[in-house]
């Protein structure tokens, strides 16, 4: 009876120090998950105070890299420009320079060409990279997509390359035919002859300058903040009437037709000169005893009415390739008959600048050996109310053509078939 007293009492006296044991290991286990660990102090790293708000409205693309070199915080921009992929900075000379700067403080720039995702041309993404520390662990990247501007460096720099060339050609026939004279000096026939074709050059040289002045202007100047109605009849007049000598010299018709009364709404001496460009250009670059149309007509488009003006030679024409590029500045299809007829390349590309800042567009049909069409469609002036008053009436004489075509409509055309053939059939020729 004795012995198992005694085993219960040793039992019990067990079962109680257990049960502290258990109690105090429980209580100190809470303590060590309650205490910050070397570890959990570097999992989550925190941005300076602002540095987020700042890197928020930054326009270039961010990047904030830890001492492990993850990524901390990253814009939409980095992403975009496949900078930052499954956390990690993808761009090894960049991750190499963060390392650089974390170990030394050293601030570090550099450009960079790097490959575009999601393209097989190849084409190369230019940019610069700043890195900086941010605080003691933290490394700020700062990247700056160079692309455009590169792009346009390199226009600029072909631009100024071109003017350079195509002015030397005057300047330098100018300087051979003024020794041609002196040294005819006792030849007046030759010096008649001579002072005609320095005239001729200097002449060429004169539109060049202008023709760059016009660019310019049209290029910097918002031709709406002074935007006026324009009557179209009065543009197409002034069009025919600059080019009219050259006309009759090659005994080139020039007929007029679509419909009346139409107006747009820009910069007048703008529109007047790509429209003239492009009926010089089609006087220019027809065969003799040949027609030049300009028909105007009105056209029904999603955002309010459209003024589409064409000018139609009976010319060569112009091939497929060559019609990517008529509208680049300097660009010929035929240099030498360019030069023939005083062409200085930069026609077609003031009228194409001159349709972009006044909303339109310009485009061309063109078939080898049936000529060309050069359309320019511009936004008419008061689209809404004519709209309100098409919609009241039911469309009247108001939309009636010259040729008695219905102008206001809008046909499909095959592309075998030069534009706009009903609206001169019944044309105003001028003389």
């Amino acid at each position: 009876m004795d012995v198992n007293a005694a085993v219960a009492a040793a039992a019990a006296i067990a079962g109680v120090l257990t049960g502290v044991i258990a109690m105090l290991a429980f209580r100190w286990s809470e303590r060590d998950l309650k205490r910050p660990t070397r570890t959990s102090l570097h999992t989550d790293p925190v941005l300076p105070p602002g540095v987020d708000t700042v890197l928020s409205v930054l326009r270039s693309s961010a990047v904030v890299l830890d001492e492990a070199d993850g990524v901390v915080k990253a814009s939409s921009a980095a992403y975009a420009l496949g900078l930052v992929r499954g956390g990690k900075l993808a761009v090894e000379p960049m991750l190499q320079m963060a390392r650089d700067t974390r170990r030394d403080g050293e601030i570090r720039q550099v450009e960079l060409d790097l490959p575009r995702r999601g393209t097989g041309r190849g084409e190369a993404l230019a940019v610069s990279a700043r890195v900086a520390p941010l605080g003691s662990r933290l490394v700020l990247l700062l990247v700056e997509d160079l692309t455009e501007a590169r792009r346009i460096e390199a226009v600029r720099r072909d631009f100024v390359a071109n003017v350079s060339h195509e002015l030397k050609t005057p300047v330098g026939a100018l300087s051979l035919l003024s020794e041609a004279v002196m040294d005819a000096s006792d030849d007046p026939e030759a010096v008649q002859r001579f002072a005609g074709r320095m005239q001729i050059e200097a002449t060429r040289l004169t539109n060049l300058v202008q023709e760059l002045i016009d660019l310019s202007r049209v290029q910097n100047d918002d031709p709406l903040e002074d935007a006026e109605p324009v009557a179209v009849d009065e543009l197409v007049a002034e069009a025919v009437d600059r080019c009219r000598h050259a006309a009759s010299t090659k005994q080139i018709t020039m007929a007029a037709g679509g419909a009346a009364d139409l107006s747009v709404r820009g910069n007048r001496g703008q529109l007047a000169a790509a429209l003239g460009n492009l009926v010089e250009n089609a006087v220019n670059y027809s065969p003799a005893r040949t027609r030049v149309g300009i028909a105007a007509r009105r056209v029904t488009a999603p955002g309010g009415d459209m003024i589409e003006i064409a000018v139609t030679d009976q010319g060569i024409g112009i091939s497929d390739k060559d019609k990517e590029r008529i509208f680049e500045r300097f660009y010929r299809v035929d240099p030498a008959r360019s030069r023939a007829t005083g062409g200085t390349g930069l026609g077609l590309a003031i009228v194409k600048h001159v349709a972009a800042s006044h909303g339109g567009e310009v485009t061309v049909w063109s078939s080898e050996g049936q000529g060309s069409t050069f359309t320019l469609r511009l936004p008419e002036a008061g689209a809404a109310r004519d709209r309100a008053h098409h919609g009241s009436t039911g469309g009247g004489a108001h939309h009636r053509s010259a040729g008695g075509g219905e102008s206001g409509r809008s046909r499909s055309m095959s592309p075998d078939a030069p534009p706009y053939e009903e609206s001169l059939s019944a044309p105003e020729v001028l003389p």
